[in-house]
């Protein structure tokens, strides 16, 4: 085994990452928006004892384009809302984490605060969030009270052009954060005294007001949610250029990058280094575990997936690409480039199954099983919430006495 354990995310959307996933031969699109297809998915990224799978959610329909609504009917349109999924497959889970995606610019921070501690609860300690800025203009028309940026052609080729443009729902962001582990910690742990005999079920001293005043908003708090069962549900953000990188040194407990190849996971992560620096994050007592993210097509055979990649271009009509990496080949090929990517200082990586179910069975019945060959991933979930199993301390209550 190496010095520290492989982590491995599993990225759920739809009917896979591919637009026409939902025609493949064992796709399943007439259950996309029924409890059992997620349940029998997350299930089967337990059985592959993942550490975590993450929820794709949205404010408004899917689109071709990241920036814009369109008119296609022949892809996936729809989605369940993505915390509420999340607390319904808690109870059909025993070990793996639980991360929805939730818009935190149309949604109120207290919501958000609530949302994902109720999640914990449910779940015993395996909740987290993704916080997601609405990079769509368009979606702001469903609340009716703003306007966000709208993002052009030319901002989409550049990552950095869209952090531009987008850098004011950043900050906005990094509040919603900060006030949401503040509702987290406005109980303290042994608040709640439950005492028949005396009455007393409260004790309303352990309650804080949190009286956040920021640019955005203010929030007086206390939550209404006891605090977590981690304390601090794991915060979880995706990143490709310097303003997200920032965002994600200042809140976040894992960020997911997206690199071409090991010499670009080396330079992308000497980026996340200097935003921690610059915000003087001391990683020391607050980690920032770094995943990879990977569009991935496996089949046994070699050449397999490449050409099942293929049929799924065809039936698009066009090469499908990705923010991400995409890769085609086999389990063993796979795990190659994982542990060479691991190089480069990665803690693990979130893998986006292309298809849906094939490519998430060929992630745990067969690539999990060549890692564990290699001593590069557990072999039993063992005890713990999903911070512990992701080696991050548990966090302090920042409004009790500490002794």
């Amino acid at each position: 085994m190496t010095d520290s354990p492989l982590h491995l995310a599993v990225a759920l959307d739809g009917a896979g990452w591919h637009p026409a996933a939902w025609r493949s031969e064992d796709a399943r699109p007439g259950a996309l928006f029924t409890p059992a297809y997620w349940a029998d998915l997350v299930a089967e990224a337990e059985r592959g004892l993942l550490d975590l799978v993450t929820f794709e959610d949205a404010l408004g329909p899917q689109s071709a384009a990241p920036h814009r609504p369109d008119d296609r009917t022949d892809q996936v349109r729809g989605s369940l809302d993505a915390v509420l999924l999340a607390s319904h497959l808690a109870l059909r889970t025993t070990h793996i984490g639980l991360v929805p995606t939730v818009n935190v610019t149309h949604t109120e921070p207290f919501h958000v605060a609530v949302g994902i501690a109720t999640l914990d609860h449910v779940s015993e300690g395996r909740a987290g969030l993704r916080p997601q800025i609405a990079a769509r203009a368009a979606d702001a028309a469903h609340f009716g009270r703003r306007t966000t940026p709208q993002l052009t052609d030319d901002d989409i080729r550049d990552p950095e052009l869209i952090a531009a443009r987008l850098r004011p729902l950043f900050a906005e962001a990094t509040d919603v954060v900060e006030v949401a582990r503040r509702l987290w910690d406005s109980w303290e742990d042994d608040a709640e005294i439950r005492d028949t005999a005396t009455g007393r079920f409260l004790d309303r001293d352990k309650l804080h007001h949190i009286d956040f005043e920021g640019p955005y908003f203010s929030v007086r708090g206390p939550s209404i949610t006891p605090r977590p069962p981690q304390g601090q549900p794991v915060v979880a953000s995706l990143a490709h250029a310097s303003t997200p990188y920032e965002f994600a040194a200042r809140g976040c407990d894992v960020v997911f990058v997206t690199p071409r190849d090991r010499t670009g996971a080396k330079a992308i992560l000497a980026q996340v280094d200097e935003a921690v620096d610059q915000v003087g994050r001391d990683v020391r007592d607050r980690p920032l575990r770094r995943f990879a993210d990977l569009v991935v097509f496996l089949d046994d055979e070699p050449g397999a997936a490449a050409r099942r990649k293929e049929r799924l271009d065809a039936l698009d009509g066009a090469e499908y690409t990705s923010d991400a990496a995409v890769f085609t080949g086999t389990p063993g090929e796979l795990a190659d480039l994982l542990l060479d990517w691991r190089t480069a200082g990665l803690d693990g990586f979130r893998l986006r199954p292309g298809a849906l179910p094939h490519d998430l069975t060929a992630l745990t019945r067969r690539l999990v099983p060549e890692l564990q060959r290699r001593d590069a991933f557990r072999r039993t979930y063992g005890a713990g919430t999903l911070r512990a199993r992701l080696g991050l301390p548990a966090p302090r209550n920042r409004y009790a006495q500490h002794g």
